[in-house]
Formats: structure tokens, sequence, C-alpha cells
């Protein structure tokens, strides 16, 4: 059964953005994994004593460690669902902290004799789920950072932006954006 893994750095409980990833996990076939962001209590960005640890592990080539734990889950995914609100031009600091974890040499990628990253996850694609009170525009900074790592190190051809936004403009009707957003999901 495919593996789907569901990365959720949405902090509000009523969150539209993790409505609108719910419709787009039911568009899809397979068995649903799911990691909520802000209650990982593992989830820590990586300090001196986390990083020269990290680096020690992968220098020994063990990485069966807990600090290797999304990473691994990571890698092993058929097919990847991110629901990130627009926050500031990007994603909450928490989705940052997380793809910092993921990306681990020797897990989601290695280097060439080049010295080129080479993707070594499994999924054949990303969905990036988000929502904006206002236009985002043409610069999705939060949607260009993951296809930027997914290009260059993970190795997954395909990533995809499901998007509503203006939601929270004088006069939107924030209902029937989501609505016609969902209407128009295509997966």
């Amino acid at each position: 059964m495919k593996k789907i893994l569901f990365i959720d750095a949405c902090a509000r409980p009523e969150s539209r953005t993790r409505r609108l990833a719910r419709h787009v996990l039911e568009q899809l076939q397979g068995e649903n994994v799911k990691v909520q962001l802000y209650e990982e209590e593992q989830l820590l960005p990586l300090n001196n004593d986390r990083l020269q640890r990290r680096n020690g592990y992968v220098a020994a080539g063990d990485f069966a460690e807990e600090i290797f734990r999304y990473a691994r889950q990571f890698a092993q995914a058929d097919e990847i669902v991110i629901a990130a609100p627009y926050w500031d031009l990007l994603f909450p600091a928490v989705l940052r902290t997380y793809l910092e974890l993921v990306t681990v040499t020797g897990v989601t990628f290695y280097y060439t004799p080049e010295g080129v990253p080479k993707g070594m996850c499994r999924a054949g694609r990303i969905i990036y789920v988000t929502t904006a009170g206002g236009p985002i525009g043409a610069n999705n900074f939060g949607y260009d950072y993951v296809k930027a790592l997914a290009d260059t190190f993970y190795g997954i051809p395909e990533t995809v932006c499901v998007k509503a936004e203006n939601l929270d403009i004088v006069g939107a009707d924030p209902e029937m954006i989501l609505k016609d957003t969902m209407d128009n999901i295509h997966i």
C-alpha cells in the first residue's frame, strides 16, 4: 500500500490550510501517516551540540538514532502532502526546522564524487497546500523553497502547489474561495 506522509505545519485548530489539505488527502489512495509539527516534542532546531552529534552519526553512517526519525520517514514516503499557511512570504518556522532535520546526507540525499547532490527519496510527488489572507502573487517563497529542496536534494520529480488566497480581503467570501479551490483540485 502506498505511504502518504502528511506534514501538518498549521498552528490553529480551525486552520483553513489544514481543511484544504484534508480535502487533498481524500483524493489520494494509500495509508496516511501524519506528522503534526506543533505537537512534536523532538522537533528542535540544530544547535551546536545537536549538530555535532548529528554530524558524528552521519560520519559513522549510523542513521538509527532518534534525530534521523523524520528523515527516514520522509525518505520512505511514496507521496508527501505539506500543509503550511502562507506567513510573512514563507511558512511557519516549525516547517523550516522540520526540513532542516529531514535534509540529511545518507538518508534523503548523497553527494556524487563531483559534489552534486542526488536524491534518495522514494516519493514521486510533493503536494504543497497553502492558504493566504491576501494575494500570494508570483513570489510564493514557501512553495519555491520546498520545490528547490525536492529538485536539488530529495530527487522528488514532481511538486504541486494547491493554494487558496485572498481569504481575508474585505468583501471576500472565504468559504466560497475554499470551496472553489477544492472543486478545482485534480490530483
